[in-house]
């Protein structure tokens, strides 16, 4: 393997190269592939992951009914490279070849934030409630154990009260970011701020609990 397919892509490089109808979400090339039901989606998953073994490099791949949801990240340095983009490139032919429907407005992950003035006080309960592994070298983050689960992580404050002891982080494709402020607001939420965006946006529920819709985009 060269260097080059180990080197991790900035968001806006993954933004420019990634093939039409794969996103960004959460530091994973991202899509959902449309299918007729579930026979066509376990074919389509057959043939992605003969794919996948000829590249030696394998996508998280979540077969239903009625769709494929596929999810990559170079494991090995940490970040989305071309090794990524070309295996999503060859998904795509794949998709086109059956004629499925990329829909890449729908990955989303979420992550949850605990406001804590000291992450070491409480981080070893959390760790045994949920399951989750302390991440090496970062004692505020306690990644999905399976990739599944939410990721945790301790924002360090002086006041964790502020805006309720819980937030959640929801990532989205940078494309519908503010579709979806727009649909937060119109449910009866507030935005408390947008100065970090389009990073983040800050929200809040009719009764003051705080939520943020994020993207992979550095704030203004």
């Amino acid at each position: 393997m060269n260097d080059d397919a180990k080197q991790v892509l900035t968001s806006q490089q993954v933004n420019d190269q990634a093939p039409v109808g794969w996103r960004e979400v959460n530091g994973m090339l991202c899509t959902r592939l449309i299918t007729k039901d579930f026979d066509q989606s376990l074919r389509l998953v057959d043939e992605i992951a003969t794919a996948a073994d000829e590249a030696n490099h394998h996508p998280d791949i979540d077969l239903r009914y009625g769709w494929v949801g596929l999810r990559m990240v170079s494991h090995d340095v940490g970040g989305i490279t071309s090794r990524d983009i070309q295996l999503a490139g060859v998904i795509s032919r794949l998709a086109d070849d059956r004629e499925v429907e990329h829909a890449p407005q729908v990955p989303t992950a979420m992550t949850v934030g605990i406001n804590t003035a000291d992450p070491d006080r409480i981080r070893d309960f959390w760790s045994a409630l949920t399951g989750h592994a302390p991440a090496p070298h970062d004692s505020t983050s306690l990644p999905s154990p399976d990739g599944q689960m939410p990721e945790i992580w301790f924002q360090v404050t002086d006041d964790p009260g502020e805006g309720g002891p819980f937030h959640l982080d929801v990532y989205v494709p940078h494309d519908t970011a503010q579709e979806r402020v727009d649909a937060v607001v119109a449910a009866g939420g507030r935005l408390v701020t947008d100065e970090y965006a389009p990073a983040w946006w800050v929200l809040a529920d009719a009764d003051g609990n705080r939520a943020c819709v994020c993207t992979w985009q550095p704030h203004n």
